[in-house]
């Protein structure tokens, strides 16, 4: 009987964005690099995003704003996804430059500043073992839309 090989699963990561430009920008680029994406515009729909996806399947990263609609920061989202699912490495993404390192309590997250550059970006998640240091940074018209989106939000 031959062993059947099965590849394996893309790493799932939940994006959190209130800024719709930006939100799909780094979904497609995050898609472009093979990863899984779930995106959404607040935690409570990467919640319902995520139960709709197999299984409910535990995102391997999350990648969310630092400052969110509401009064919310992206500490919060993370928080409550880690509340669901247990730990999870998270990336924060600020355009405020003087926020200062995200810090809770014994967790620590990684902070970048916008506007992100598609290197800088692939590198964090590298980092957080969600990439190969390997693969390959393409999709030339997925960089030039992240960085035009953020751009955009930059204050």
């Amino acid at each position: 009987m031959k062993a059947t090989r099965t590849a394996p699963a893309a790493k799932l990561v939940v994006v959190i964005e209130d800024d719709p430009l930006v939100l799909e920008a780094t979904g497609g680029l995050l898609h472009s690099w093979g990863c899984d994406v779930v995106t959404a515009k607040s935690c409570d729909e990467a919640l319902a995003n995520l139960a709709e996806t197999k299984a409910g399947r535990r995102p391997d990263l999350i990648v969310s704003d630092y400052q969110l609609s509401r009064g919310l920061t992206g500490v919060d989202a993370v928080e409550r996804l880690c509340s669901a699912f247990g730990k999870i490495p998270a990336l924060l993404i600020s355009a405020d430059a003087t926020c200062p390192p995200c810090e809770v309590g014994p967790r620590s997250y990684q902070l970048l500043y916008k506007p992100v550059n598609a290197e800088r970006f692939h590198a964090a998640l590298v980092d957080a073992s969600v990439l190969d240091a390997g693969a390959v940074i393409k999709n030339r018209d997925c960089r030039q839309s992240l960085a035009a989106a953020n751009d955009s939000a930059a204050p």
